[in-house]
């Protein structure tokens, strides 16, 4: 089992930036692949960026290419989604979640990630 909490959610202008910080317990973090996705309201879940477990590699859904980094700290059991220029409708619930596949790709899709977080809310105004 591994425990996933979301944290730096909150409310922004457009243009700025926010940090989200995802704190892992339990089974080794650094075996997981790690993932952020989020939920807008009315919205199905969405895939947003992924990091190997190595965090040698990287992916990130095409609206946020540019604008978003993910990172991790293996030593501090934590996975970050730097989020700059952010825009309204980057406005959702965002969740954390962790893969525990092996090898060297990384997924986009839900089902293919085992455990999730609470979520936290970020919402940017106009």
């Amino acid at each position: 089992q591994v425990q996933l909490v979301e944290s730096g959610g909150g409310l922004v202008q457009a243009g700025g930036s926010l940090r989200l910080s995802c704190a892992a317990s339990g089974r080794t973090f650094s075996g997981y692949h790690m993932g952020w996705f989020r939920q807008a309201p009315g919205k199905e879940r969405e895939f947003v960026a992924a990091i190997h477990w190595s965090g040698g590699k990287t992916y990130y859904a095409d609206s946020v290419k540019g604008r978003f980094t993910i990172s991790r700290d293996n030593a501090q059991n934590t996975v970050y989604l730097q989020m700059n220029s952010l825009k309204p409708e980057d406005t959702a619930v965002y969740y954390c979640a962790a893969d525990s596949s092996t090898g060297w790709g990384l997924s986009s899709e839900t089902h293919e990630y085992e455990y999730w977080g609470q979520g936290t809310q970020v919402t940017v105004s106009s």
